[in-house]
């Protein structure tokens, strides 16, 4: 587990929870897409600029790359040696996104770009669960894919706080044995 992936089948999911805890564990350096692909005031970046950033973040031997981006998922696949994949239910994503934009109410979050205060609206929220199900099936065609493509690439399905919790108890526990 050296070049990382870390994707979710929603906002609110956990992703960047997931990535930052992980980073602490590992001392594997972690990056936020969101950071890198919003500018000040919710402005997006190009294709080209968010592409351009990414390969440089894939050339480096070790990082967790946090974030779904469809649009350039290939760029970092093609690098990652490992996909932690998140699925929680999509209540839980739900409320997680609802408690985000009350914990950050008028701050931006830690794994977002400078000057992009937290913000909620109806149509995000439709958003989220009109593509849950059809996420589900595309997110996990990726991981078959990606298994497929090398049989040495590691795939983490985790689909509840149990498993989220677990993984990490392993990981500890691993870490202990080889330091």
């Amino acid at each position: 587990m050296n070049r990382i992936m870390v994707l979710g089948v929603s906002a609110g999911v956990g992703k960047s929870s997931f990535a930052r805890k992980l980073s602490e564990q590992t001392a594997i350096p972690v990056y936020h897409l969101d950071a890198y692909f919003w500018k000040p005031g919710w402005v997006e970046s190009s294709e080209k600029e968010f592409s351009t950033k990414q390969r440089k973040l894939v050339e480096k031997e070790h990082w967790i790359i946090e974030g779904n981006y469809s649009s350039t998922y290939d760029i970092r696949q093609k690098r990652a040696d490992t996909i932690i994949y998140l699925e929680l239910p999509l209540i839980v994503c739900l409320y997680r996104v609802v408690k985000r934009r009350i914990m950050y109410h008028g701050t931006t979050r830690p794994d977002l770009g400078v000057g992009c205060p937290e913000k909620l609206d109806k149509g995000f929220l439709t958003f989220i669960v009109s593509t849950y199900s059809e996420r589900k099936i595309k997110m996990r065609k990726r991981m078959e894919q990606f298994k497929k493509e090398n049989p040495n690439n590691n795939v983490i399905f985790l689909r509840n706080r149990k498993e989220i919790e677990q993984f990490f108890s392993e990981l500890q526990v691993r870490n202990d044995l080889y330091s």
